[in-house]
């Protein structure tokens, strides 16, 4: 069975899996902070001044050794978000910076930023800082404990509206039916070793679901609960619109239960259709003055077209992703790195 050890800070909890005694050695680990930003020029100040002064509590705690760093990924920004991140790294050399030559998507900007950037370890956070800073010591604690990865799972939703939080866990549960291995309420506020990224660094997938794609990783994993706080200013870059993509990435990236349900799908409503056909027949036979209604032909015609028309959606999904896999174009291309 698993060992499990448990800390608790206020409403955070750290569970460990399948480690042993902590085995990290005792010089200081290069951590970096990689943050993917995309039109965040009305959160980065905050930002950049909560981060840095965390740097400083663990460089001063030898938590962090001096040359740990922050990364930030510019997205394709339309508004000054790269010129405030060189304008920072110029006062202060622990802020990197990468400038992706377009918009690329939130998935492939934090590939980007892990595949590249240096480090012990690597903690990925959002740049709207909602994910809570003080989970990260207790980070680097469940790594020095042994843990290849840590997943910073949220204890609770209070600050989502009541849609989003029904809508994110009933996507959880479905991506659970669909025998997709992911952890429930945990977007991408993790720490991964520079063993768990290079071999992240294997997978060379076009269409990116990274919470889905680090589980498959193995190592020895943990967990820590905190709780999630309200966007510092701005607006979320994920509305409903990019939370079904991004939900219809993770269910066919991993899993083709989609496909495998059209063929039985399609069995059961052929034999409802001839169903309805000897029912209309018998009642003709049986009835001579019955005059069939036109349900009975437009309600079937309908019905099952609709059908058809789902199953070539869902096989047409797949397929945009094998031709998008085929032309194996690049994910990201730097245009420029501080």
């Amino acid at each position: 069975m698993a060992d499990s050890v448990s800390e608790r800070a206020g409403q955070a909890r750290i569970e460990r899996h399948d480690a042993d005694e902590p085995r990290r050695p005792g010089s200081l680990v290069r951590v970096n902070l990689v943050v993917p930003c995309y039109n965040e020029e009305a959160v980065l100040p905050d930002t950049v001044a909560q981060l840095t002064a965390l740097m400083d509590r663990l460089q001063e705690t030898k938590s962090a050794a001096p040359d740990s760093a922050i990364t930030f990924i510019d997205d394709g920004s339309r508004d000054t978000t790269w010129e405030l991140i060189t304008a920072y790294h110029e006062k202060d050399d622990r802020v990197r910076g990468l400038k992706l030559s377009r918009n690329r998507g939130h998935q492939n900007a934090l590939l980007a930023g892990l595949l590249l950037g240096d480090g012990d370890v690597l903690i990925s956070l959002d740049a709207d800082l909602q994910d809570d800073l003080e989970a990260i010591p207790r980070m680097l604690d469940a790594w020095r404990a042994g843990a290849e990865i840590v997943y910073g799972v949220r204890s609770r939703r209070d600050v989502d509206t009541p849609f989003k939080r029904i809508t994110a866990r009933s996507y959880y549960r479905l991506l659970t039916a669909f025998g997709i291995d992911a952890v429930p309420d945990h977007a991408d506020f993790r720490l991964m070793s520079r063993r768990a990224i290079e071999a992240l660094a294997g997978f060379g997938e076009v269409n990116l679901f990274l919470r889905g794609l680090v589980p498959m990783l193995g190592f020895d994993t943990a967990i820590v609960h905190y709780e999630r706080k309200a966007r510092m200013a701005g607006e979320t870059h994920y509305p409903l619109r990019r939370m079904i993509a991004l939900a219809m990435d993770g269910i066919m990236a991993f899993s083709s239960l989609p496909l495998q349900v059209i063929f039985p799908a399609g069995i059961f409503f052929s034999m409802l259709s001839v169903g309805l056909g000897v029912w209309a027949l018998v009642t003709k036979l049986v009835n001579p003055a019955a005059v069939p209604g036109w349900a009975s032909i437009v309600v079937p015609m309908y019905f099952l077209g609709g059908l058809q028309l789902l199953a070539l959606g869902v096989i047409a999904g797949y397929l945009s992703r094998i031709y998008a896999e085929t032309k194996k174009r690049p994910r990201f291309i730097i245009e420029e790195r501080l």
